[in-house]
């Protein structure tokens, strides 16, 4: 005889509609975070592969280091960084380039993401 009462059944529990529905939710938010905060770190790593392919900074004075600096960021349309934020200073063949920014990303209605970047680059004697 055949006896299914249902018992068996109980050891086959799959996901639940809750369980999917906040599946879902929680990984539509990473998802959402990962596209909204994604360009500023690849802003971020342009920048920096800008500044470490720099060469023959020390003949240059810290006007046109930063101006050589801001052409190289506008040719890969690097928008975030203002000339502010852009620190140069020159002691004959060392020349130290600091770069301090901030980005704010609006993640849903009034909820901001900061995100602060700083680098140090020291071009001793190129």
């Amino acid at each position: 005889m055949n006896n299914n009462s249902g018992s068996d059944m109980k050891g086959q529990r799959g996901a639940s509609g809750l369980v999917m529905l906040v599946m879902v939710l929680f990984f539509g938010s990473l998802l959402t975070l990962l596209l909204k905060l994604g360009p500023a770190y690849m802003d971020d790593y342009t920048i920096q592969e800008a500044l470490n392919d720099t060469k023959g900074l020390s003949e240059m004075g810290p006007a046109e280091v930063r101006s050589q600096i801001n052409k190289r960021l506008s040719v890969n349309n690097v928008r975030t960084l203002s000339a502010e934020s852009i620190t140069v200073d020159k002691d004959g063949d060392r020349v130290l380039i600091v770069v301090d920014y901030e980005v704010r990303s609006p993640v849903i209605s009034n909820i901001d993401a900061v995100m602060h970047f700083k680098h140090a680059y020291d071009m001793s004697g190129q």
